[in-house]
């Protein structure tokens, strides 16, 4: 079988190069699908909720999206980049004030229980616009969801609503909940949190915490002839060197989310039946950000920002903490996004000497100490890179003369210090970007957000300015207009500086050369697993 090789430069477009003879036989390249078997994955957390619809986040994807099921999925080939889930079709009218979903016949709940549009109007009122951790901002204008008949569901919104933000929104935000199973009790204590009743290929069937979840075939899953596994098991592996020694002695299939160390992976890419994977994360471009407390003194100043901005190596960031399998950020939106991304913003070169010419206009001098003030530091605990970023972060500081002082906390004391009680002064966050600006990034900046959401703006940034134009992106209806607005956005940003992007990357999946359809869209990680199968 062949081996998958990368170039470290190569992760964020996807793009892998395959090292085999162009004379292997056809095929080799198109095997008929076997059935059955079981597929074992290194898990490297255990997420306390697994409904997707209420938390939108990769680590309850992993799991849950094979339960789960959302309206649509992202694709490499489908129309706008998506492909049909459990809506069939969408379409946005003119004035943006709603979007019709014809939704798919023929769909039952794992319960048995028959899927309809009740059950999308349920979980987009009830659900997604409240609850949601990413739903409330792109859905805070839904009205209701009119139901003509049980394959239809009419969004009503109570402003003009992008459509092209919708349909953005459409395989991250839209996780579809059983109506019945929910409707009674609070939502938020439902024991179906943690057992999930979906529509996916896939059944919940149990969870023995610190070894494993087990997920079984659902055989009457609406996709014909699908899923070919009969059981996929996570295995908790929450150290790296456990999951990359598991795949090198044939007791798991696959380890994704870079669950293998950087470090490992020109190693274990030579090792016979293993392949090295790229693709299937562009729809998941993780952000390397420098969240600052704008409420400290010396960081509302714009010098002092801009002097750490300076004083941030970004390629060393890339090539010593990434390994090179990452690229260098120049804002809010990251390079891969092919729809907003823009070059055209203010750039801070990596230069010590100017960061201490702004530091010393800005009026910090230098005590006697060499320090010029003294700030904490709180690097995110998720991710060996995020903490060896805020390592890295502190000596960077302490060349313009700030002492950071670091201080490292697990990721629920580290969310309650940042987002709900602002005891902080600089954070290093790993947000995601999920297609659209108004989903993912503008919450990181726009002002007026409650405490104690994740991933928002926290430090008390506030510009009329940018707050204007996320407000005026909402409502714009036209996407050539709006894709300007979000341009400008970068512009306004960068120029500002209420936070900093370093570097930006996608993930790396090992896996063994047995394990058949990975890595087929952009969200291959989060997505359903129907056609995966695994030839043994």
């Amino acid at each position: 079988m062949s081996i998958l090789t990368l170039s470290r430069r190569s992760v964020l477009s996807g793009s892998v190069a395959l090292m085999a003879s162009t004379a292997l036989p056809a095929s080799l390249w198109a095997q008929t699908p076997k059935r059955g078997g079981r597929l074992i994955v290194a898990a490297d957390s255990e997420p306390r909720n697994l409904n997707p619809a209420m938390v939108a986040s990769n680590g309850v994807f992993f799991v849950s999206s094979k339960v789960v099921e959302p309206l649509a999925e992202a694709s490499f080939d489908g129309k706008d980049g998506l492909e049909p889930r459990l809506a069939t079709s969408w379409e946005g009218s003119a004035d943006g004030l709603t979007v019709t979903f014809k939704l798919r016949k023929g769909v039952t709940w794992h319960d048995g229980k028959p899927f309809a549009s009740a059950d999308v109007a349920f979980s987009a009122l009830q659900v997604w616009k409240p609850l949601q951790n990413l739903g409330r901002v792109v859905f805070k204008d839904l009205e209701a969801v009119d139901t003509p008949d049980d394959h239809t569901a009419v969004f009503r919104f109570s402003k003009p609503t992008p459509f092209q933000l919708i349909r953005n929104a459409l395989p991250p935000l839209t996780s579809v909940l059983p109506k019945h199973v929910y409707e009674a009790g609070e939502i938020d204590k439902n024991p179906a949190n943690n057992a999930p009743v979906g529509t996916g290929p896939f059944k919940f069937a149990e969870h023995k915490p610190g070894e494993y979840y087990r997920l079984e075939k659902n055989t009457g899953y609406w996709g014909k002839d699908l899923p070919y596994l009969d059981e996929i098991v996570y295995r908790v592996l929450p150290d790296r060197a456990a999951a990359a020694g598991a795949l090198e002695a044939e007791e798991i299939h696959l380890a994704a989310f870079s669950a293998v160390p950087l470090a490992d992976l020109a190693r274990i890419a030579k090792v016979p039946g293993l392949e090295v994977v790229s693709r299937g994360y562009e729809g998941l471009t993780y952000q390397l950000v420098v969240e600052i407390n704008h409420r400290r003194k010396e960081l509302a100043d714009l010098k002092v920002r801009q002097a750490i901005a300076h004083a941030i190596d970004k390629k060393f960031v890339v090539d010593t903490i990434f390994l090179g399998y990452a690229t260098a950020s120049t804002g809010p939106v990251p390079v891969n996004d092919k729809q907003f991304y823009t070059a055209d913003v203010p750039q801070y070169a990596f230069d010590v000497a100017k960061a201490n010419t702004l530091l010393d206009e800005a009026g910090y001098k230098r005590g006697a100490d060499g320090n010029r003030f003294t700030l904490k530091l709180l690097p995110a605990p998720y991710f060996n890179e995020t903490r060896q970023f805020g390592d890295y972060l502190r000596q960077a500081l302490a060349a313009v003369g700030i002492d950071a002082q670091l201080v490292n906390n697990d990721a629920a004391a580290h969310q309650k210090a940042v987002y709900t009680d602002h005891a902080f002064d600089l954070a290093v966050a790993p947000p995601v970007f999920r297609g659209d600006p108004a989903i993912s990034t503008t919450i990181l900046v726009q002002s007026g957000l409650p405490d104690g959401v994740p991933f928002s703006n926290q430090g008390g940034y506030k510009n009329d300015g940018i707050d204007a134009l996320i407000a005026k992106a909402a409502e714009t209806i036209d996407p050539t207009a709006r894709t300007e607005l979000y341009r400008e956005f970068q512009k306004k940003v960068e120029e500002d500086l209420p936070l900093i992007n370093v570097a930006e990357w996608g993930f790396i999946s090992v896996a063994r050369t047995s394990v058949k359809n990975i890595a087929n869209n952009p969200r291959w990680v989060v997505s359903n697993w129907a056609d995966t199968w695994v030839d043994s």
